[in-house]
């Protein structure tokens, strides 16, 4: 993601409100809350669209400053920038009131603050945006947190095959932990991955998921399901200022190509909503938390991640 520097990063987590500004209604002080990377004004025409969610107050160009134009940060004097509305790796933050969602006051926070983005952008790929139907076929490239998040919505929608795919075979068992049927590396075929899922499924891929932001994986996920009436969706983050070339006749033959940003939630009305759900055990965001440190070992967690050791670090003030 574009950003200016110097900016304090982060954008997943779960807070309270400390205090509040003129004209806030929505939350008080006290309230637990999770800070929302997608804003959600419902003013634009996305927020008022009822298939939108990307709001025009999103900050996917790296302003780094609030609505008001201003950055609420400084150093020895100096503006430092603020980082998708969040910036969430501080003890303090500010945010603009359409990027704070309210939540219920018993939700454990360091659980919760995964719904932030992760989980939700992975679980909803699945539910919302892909639209998964009960009993089809699920392919999922990429297992990381919101790769084994899709698959838990790909289960949760009901897909009696899901089809885990990563280099890393290390990755293999939490992804069945999470409801994968089976999990596959392209480096055990000499094939493209694309006939390897057909021979596999009886040419029956009903949806793939591309969760990792590399333009091959994107055309190989595109090229993986059914070419009449598959649906892929690209929920990995792309590579900034590059540019995809694909043969076009993977569209022409009925295929669906969907994006989406925080998997087509709309975050005020929809954060609230899952960690309500999680409460409710519908789903375990345990199985994504491998380490928990103390913020001051922030290095570390990024290492854990780096080497592929780690699914999701928690830090805690």
């Amino acid at each position: 993601m574009v950003s200016k520097f110097p900016v304090i990063v982060g954008h997943e987590a779960t807070g309270i409100v400390e205090s509040i500004g003129e004209g806030v209604t929505t939350v008080k002080p006290g309230d637990k809350v999770i800070p929302l990377f997608l804003p959600q004004c419902r003013e634009c025409n996305a927020c008022c669209n009822p298939d939108g969610n990307l709001c025009i107050r999103s900050d996917i160009t790296g302003r780094g400053v609030l609505a008001d134009g201003t950055t609420r940060f400084t150093c020895k004097g100096k503006p430092v920038y603020h980082f998708m509305n969040t910036s969430t790796f501080t003890e303090y933050t500010v945010v603009d009131e359409s990027s704070v969602a309210k939540i219920d006051d018993t939700a454990p926070p360091e659980k919760v603050c995964l719904i932030g983005c992760g989980f939700s952008t992975g679980y909803g790929a699945a539910v919302k945006t892909g639209k998964v139907k009960p009993g089809s076929t699920c392919v999922v490239f990429g297992l990381g947190g919101v790769g084994l998040s899709v698959i838990m919505g790909c289960k949760s929608a009901g897909a009696s095959r899901i089809i885990g795919i990563d280099l890393n075979k290390d990755k293999f068992e939490k992804a069945m932990t999470v409801g994968a049927t089976e999990c596959i590396s392209p480096k055990d075929s000499t094939k493209p991955i694309s006939e390897v899922l057909s021979e596999m499924t009886g040419n029956n891929v009903g949806y793939t998921f591309e969760v990792i932001g590399r333009l091959d994986t994107m055309i190989d996920a595109l090229a993986s399901c059914h070419m009449n009436y598959g649906t892929s969706v690209v929920v990995g983050a792309p590579p900034s200022a590059k540019m995809l070339t694909y043969d076009p006749m993977l569209l022409f033959t009925g295929r669906t190509w969907k994006g989406c940003v925080f998997g087509g939630l709309k975050s005020r009305d929809d954060v609230p909503k899952l960690v309500t759900e999680f409460l409710a055990k519908k789903f375990d965001l345990d199985q994504l938390i491998t380490h928990v440190l103390p913020f001051k070992q922030i290095n570390e967690g990024f290492e854990l991640l780096n080497s592929g050791q780690s699914i999701r670090t928690v830090l805690t003030f």
